[in-house]
């Protein structure tokens, strides 16, 4: 079974959105890592990673999600990760291994992109 890993993005309003599909692993992960500094460098502080396409994240992925954070935080913007309670197949690989190493309460979680992206959208709790 070949897997196929995708990133697509847009922008809505001064959002950059990327939605990210497939396995987030130690191939796959520098491809997200790459996108996130090319929307950084193209002036995009505020930024979404819709995960819910993503069916499996190891360390690899969780260290892209760290580092995007950092960089984020440092031109003093704003991420926020799609994580749904059913994302993927069998609900979301990246929310259970996020929580399992206890880094999920870094990030400002949603259930869907409308949710991230609304400014009366309350992240969900760690």
């Amino acid at each position: 079974m070949v897997v196929t890993f995708k990133v697509t993005g847009g922008e809505q309003g001064e959002w950059a959105v990327l939605q990210v599909s497939g396995e987030l692993d130690l191939v796959t992960s520098p491809v997200l890592r790459q996108r996130v500094h090319d929307a950084v460098a193209e002036g995009h502080h505020c930024l979404v990673l819709d995960l819910s396409e993503v069916f499996f994240c190891d360390s690899s992925g969780v260290g892209v999600l760290i580092a995007a954070r950092r960089l984020i935080r440092s031109c003093q913007g704003r991420l926020r990760l799609v994580l749904p309670a059913r994302g993927a197949a069998d609900g979301s690989h990246v929310n259970r291994v996020l929580g399992a190493l206890g880094v999920r309460r870094l990030f400002d979680v949603y259930g869907d992109v409308d949710a991230a992206l609304a400014d009366e959208g309350e992240p969900l709790s760690a």
